[in-house]
């Protein structure tokens, strides 16, 4: 038994040098991280950046296109020239005319230039549709980060609830540890029985395995909150462990203004808007379209000389300018179908925007519900701690002149031990549901850790 309990020393020991040398993740550093390395922040930021370059105005269609082409040619041909039934003035048979390596060359460019003087107001309404869809995009990237923050919180409250449970298993081993070396030296002297030892063994063997179990609960912890980093793995570090809460009337305040902030609610508006331009853009279709083209052009033929003329080089420049009005005075009813499912659509976002209002109202005053109960549980608590430490030091004083048993004792620190991991638990629990109600009223990414 005294090999096991020396075993358990050095493992503790070792662990004490560890945890010495870890460095200090603040709630702002995880915050820092997190922004920079979430793997689901980072493809939200990708998103918005693409969102923004579609609202650009190189994606907008108020800019004219300008095309160019060219082409060459070239060819060569040998040729004989017969001249049948013909005679020469002296009646000589006129002879055949070889042409050799005739050569004749083809160039041509041009450059064509369009541009769309109007459309129907469909361009400008689509322009208005992606900026809409840039700021929803931001809205959406904020929900994500929004989210990760809860996730982030949840496992570094859970890493700091651990951290505190094990300081508290920590003082249990420790006065365990203690009174085993009373028991030793009260049974030299004659004072206690074998019996009294072997209890202290047992809780000494009791603690020293919550202890392991804690630690390795601890380690896990820290890697899931390594992964939400995005760091290595084996990263070791400590946490805060202060908590504080936000005044009630700054949260009365955030309350009153939760429809305004809410992100759900905020993004439903983005969409109804998008909607409504929607319908703008197919209305487009009922209007003429009036365009512009601009062309230039250059060609140089280069012909060789044949039996009857010789070769020529022609070059040509050519400009012209052309206006088109297109009207379609009716597409067989296609332009009216997508306005009245626009319209629809419409509809359909303005319902959805009535559903979402309703759905995060319920949320909020269930978030608030929970996060009062929770702060009170938390408040019994804290008061349930200060009674356990009470009874424990009259049990310790009592166990000490021995008017009471080592089992009343135990029970004493063992109630101790649960009130303060509830008190810890209670802590943590409250914290999380104030953070989810910041995020209904969207005020969590503006609010300090």
């Amino acid at each position: 038994m005294k090999t096991a309990y020396t075993l358990i020393l050095l493992f503790f020991s070792f662990y004490t040098s560890v945890f010495s040398q870890e460095k200090f993740l603040t709630k702002d550093d995880a915050i820092q991280l997190v922004l920079e390395n979430n793997f689901g922040i980072k493809v939200a930021k990708n998103q918005v950046e693409i969102a923004d370059n579609n609202q650009s105005i190189l994606n907008s269609g108020y800019l004219p296109t300008l095309s160019g082409s060219a082409s060459a040619a070239y060819n060569r041909d040998d040729s004989t020239i017969e001249f049948p039934g013909q005679f020469n003035t002296d009646g000589s048979p006129r002879a055949d005319v070889n042409l050799n390596k005739a050569e004749a060359q083809r160039y041509n460019s041009s450059l064509s230039l369009n541009y769309v003087l109007f459309d129907g107001l469909g361009r400008y309404y689509n322009y208005k549709v992606l900026k809409e869809r840039y700021q929803l995009s931001e809205l959406q990237a904020r929900e994500t980060i929004e989210n990760t923050m809860l996730q982030l919180f949840s496992v570094y409250f859970q890493v700091a609830r651990l951290t505190e449970n094990r300081d508290v298993l920590k003082q249990a081993l420790q006065i365990s540890r203690d009174r085993y070396k009373r028991a030793e030296y009260a049974f030299e002297y004659g004072q206690n029985t074998k019996l009294d030892i072997l209890n202290a063994q047992v809780d000494i063997t009791n603690d020293s395995i919550a202890m392991l179990t804690m630690e390795q609960q601890l380690i896990n912890a820290k890697r899931d909150l390594n992964v939400i980093l995005n760091q290595n793995l084996n990263d070791t570090f400590q946490v805060d462990t202060i908590v504080q809460f936000i005044p009630e009337l700054q949260l009365e305040d955030y309350l009153a203004k939760a429809t305004e902030n809410n992100v759900a609610m905020l993004q439903t508006e983005k969409n109804l808007k998008i909607n409504e331009y929607d319908i703008k853009v197919n209305k487009s279709g009922y209007l003429p379209q009036l365009g512009l083209t601009g062309t230039y052009g250059w060609n140089l033929n280069q012909s060789a000389a044949s039996a009857f003329f010789p070769g020529t080089n022609n070059t040509t420049n050519n400009l012209g300018l052309n206006a088109s009005l297109t009207w379609n005075l009716f597409d067989g009813g296609s332009t009216t179908v997508r306005v009245r499912n626009a319209k629809i659509a419409y509809d359909n976002q303005e319902i959805l925007k009535q559903q979402i209002a309703l759905e995060v109202d319920r949320d909020i005053q269930n978030a608030k519900a929970i996060y009062d109960n929770l702060i009170a549980i938390f408040q019994i608590q804290e008061q349930n701690v200060i009674t356990n430490q009470n009874n424990f030091e009259r049990s310790r004083e009592q166990f000490q002149l021995g008017r009471i048993s080592s089992i009343e004792f135990r029970q004493a620190q063992i109630n101790l031990l649960n009130a303060s991991t509830n008190k810890n638990l209670a802590k943590y629990d409250a914290k999380l549901a104030e953070l989810q109600l910041l995020q209904l009223t969207g005020q969590l990414l503006n609010t300090e850790f």
